[in-house]
């Protein structure tokens, strides 16, 4: 028998999946709205069947997070996803100026391709699953080698149920054979139109350098500020609800507390009632050596941990109750690790002044996460306006940043890949919906003779040359034709000559 080197072989099934992936989309964009939410609603509905064995695969594969917690995701990344895009206009006309006279009409982009990550793997895929779909477009998935089954399980899904409801073959695509060639291979394919990367900076950045256009998100770093008018209580529940959701996975969640001078000693009993163990300085630097490579980079050992296996592993014993492990920081940056990114169920705690303080302060921390997101909570508009500011794409008040974010507790879109803008080096700064998915073409009308528009613009070109021009042809005027019309202005702007 003939043995072929992995590399190879992974290649060519990118090259393939290319292939019947653009041949989908060809036939996908003559879709119409009916067929097209046929579809999504079939693809839906198989989300949510599947979501707790999609959820407790993600669980066993990658050793990341809470099955509960990512039947949820899967939710989101379906019902709720569908109940905010089901009547979003995604073919055809989708926007008309009577007055300007022009037609906004939206055509396909085509192949998509989706990166996934091991932290949220079926999640994304439903999701960038449905709004490829949504907006009449293939899609094609490269997974994390850490969560190979569940992703293509979840790809395996989608694409049965859009079949089931009359999307071509192959509309769902997915890598079996995993290698960087392969991934290299498909963001760089003729027939991919658009790479939507969630996942390390390593792949984000290669996205953006495969000469497609791309949408990457980059890491998040959200601080959380506990301003003196907050309700401290319903603060602290938001925060930990959110923290500990999935052991910390989504890169919305929080990731630092700041507090006042003022309300300090009542945040820290709060936390500490709720469940947050504060580290002495001793424990903090022994979790820090266990979560943290080379400085700040996280070990994947201890991403989405309960706070009793980091504890354990470090030697620290702590109440049985414990949600959260926290450990007080006196700066940002080098030096300071817990300063950085920790998708798992630590925080660091600030304390800070006052708000101008604590705004400085958000703004050094939003610097290892740059764009994404930043939370309050307080009950004065001035100072949440104050906060907006800040460059970060979301600026959450009074919620949880996980599910403020993700849009489970607010009004933003339904998402898994969320922009943080030209900050944090992405090509876009809201939650993706299916219109970043669409090539939107414009109908312009004209409104001025063109005639006219020519004449105006030689008369221009003759001032400049220094002539005197005429109103029709552009030729001198004779001093008496001159009068006339320098006497029509006049009279114009109700004056005399």
């Amino acid at each position: 028998m003939e043995m072929y080197d992995k590399d190879l072989q992974s290649i060519q099934e990118a090259r393939n999946l290319a292939e019947l992936g653009k041949k989908a989309a060809d036939i996908l964009a003559d879709f119409n709205e009916e067929q097209i939410d046929r579809i999504i609603k079939n693809m839906v509905e198989a989300a949510e069947e599947h979501a707790r064995e999609l959820a407790e695969m993600a669980v066993e594969e990658t050793g990341f997070g809470i099955v509960d917690d990512k039947v949820y995701k899967n939710h989101l990344a379906s019902g709720l996803l569908y109940e905010d895009i089901k009547d979003m206009k995604t073919i055809g006309i989708i926007e008309e100026d009577k007055q300007r006279k022009t037609v906004q009409i939206a055509d396909p982009m085509g192949l998509i391709m989706g990166i996934v990550p091991s932290t949220n793997p079926t999640s994304t895929c439903i999701y960038k699953s449905i709004i490829s779909v949504k907006s009449r477009n293939a899609i094609v998935f490269s997974p994390h080698p850490a969560a190979k089954k569940c992703t293509l399980r979840a790809a395996e899904l989608m694409q049965k149920a859009a079949k089931e409801a009359g999307a071509p073959e192959n509309t769902i695509g997915c890598l079996k054979t995993l290698s960087m060639s392969a991934t290299n291979e498909l963001m760089k394919h003729k027939n991919v139109a658009l790479i939507i990367a969630t996942g390390g900076p390593g792949l984000v950045k290669a996205a953006y350098s495969s000469g497609k256009p791309a949408i990457g998100v980059g890491a998040g770093n959200s601080p959380a500020y506990i301003e003196k008018s907050a309700n401290v209580k319903d603060a602290v529940e938001r925060i930990l609800t959110s923290k500990t959701f999935d052991h910390g996975t989504v890169c919305a969640s929080e990731q630092s507390i700041i507090a006042e001078r003022s309300n300090r000693e009542e945040v820290i009993s709060e936390l500490k009632r709720q469940g947050g163990y504060f580290m002495s300085k001793d424990e903090t630097d022994r979790v820090c050596q266990l979560l943290f490579k080379n400085g700040h980079t996280m070990n994947a050992q201890f991403v989405a941990k309960n706070p009793q296996t980091i504890a354990d592993a470090a030697g620290i014993k702590i109440p049985a109750d414990t949600r959260v492990l926290i450990g007080e920081q006196e700066g940002v940056g080098e030096g300071y690790p817990l300063s950085f990114e920790k998708l798992t169920t630590v925080l660091a705690f600030y304390t800070v002044q006052d708000s101008k303080e604590a705004y400085k302060r958000s703004e050094e921390l939003l610097q290892n996460g740059i764009g994404h997101t930043m939370s309050l909570h307080t009950e004065s508009e001035e100072i949440a306006l104050k906060f907006a500011s800040l460059p970060a794409s979301r600026i959450l008040v009074n919620t949880g940043g996980t599910q403020g974010a993700t849009g489970a507790s607010t009004s933003l879109s339904p998402a898994f890949t969320l922009g943080c803008g030209t900050w944090g080096g992405s090509s876009v700064s809201e939650n993706v919906t299916p219109l970043h998915l669409i090539n939107k073409k414009m109908m312009a009308y004209g409104l001025r003779d063109v005639t006219k528009l020519a004449d105006e613009d030689q008369m221009f070109h003759s001032y400049q040359d220094g002539k005197q021009p005429s109103r029709a042809s552009g030729l001198p005027l004779s001093a008496e034709d001159l009068k006339t019309v320098i006497d029509e202005i006049m009279k114009a702007v109700g004056q005399k000559s």
